[in-house]
């Protein structure tokens, strides 16, 4: 997922604010992403608006649901996600996913998935980076 990088200003938000730019950052709904740290909508719209103090729990729910950087979420300093981590709702729905599938077509995925790797790696070893996320 290509992010942008980080204005300086995340550094003078408060943390519920910067809850605020992950949320828009990942494109999600309060109650999507709610979801995802299973919380209730209306608690994390409190959390939002600071109404509500974000606690260690909810740090280390989000910092683990979504593969972001917990000194960013902290302290604004930083890339907003971990380099190389696969958030948790990502696998979690793959694998709900993969589970609907007949045996077939959960066949066809894997050898899918393994062909993606396979080009991934040639790309990245080709370049020295990994393959854009950008339509060309």
């Amino acid at each position: 997922m290509a992010m942008k990088k980080k204005p300086a200003k995340f550094a003078d938000m408060s943390i519920n604010q910067r809850i605020v730019v992950l949320r828009h950052n990942l494109k999600m709904t309060q109650k999507k992403f709610a979801e995802k740290i299973f919380l209730s909508t209306s608690f994390l719209a409190s959390i939002e608006i600071d109404q509500k103090k974000v606690l260690d729990r909810h740090i280390k729910l989000i910092v683990s649901a979504f593969g972001v950087n917990e000194g960013w979420l902290r302290t604004g300093e930083g890339e907003i996600f971990e380099k190389d981590v696969t958030p948790d709702y990502k696998i979690a729905e793959t694998t709900e996913v993969f589970k609907q599938l007949n045996p077939f077509f959960q066949d066809f995925m894997l050898d899918q998935m393994h062909k993606l790797l396979e080009y991934e790696k040639k790309a990245k070893k080709e370049t020295g980076k990994q393959p854009s996320n950008e339509v060309q």
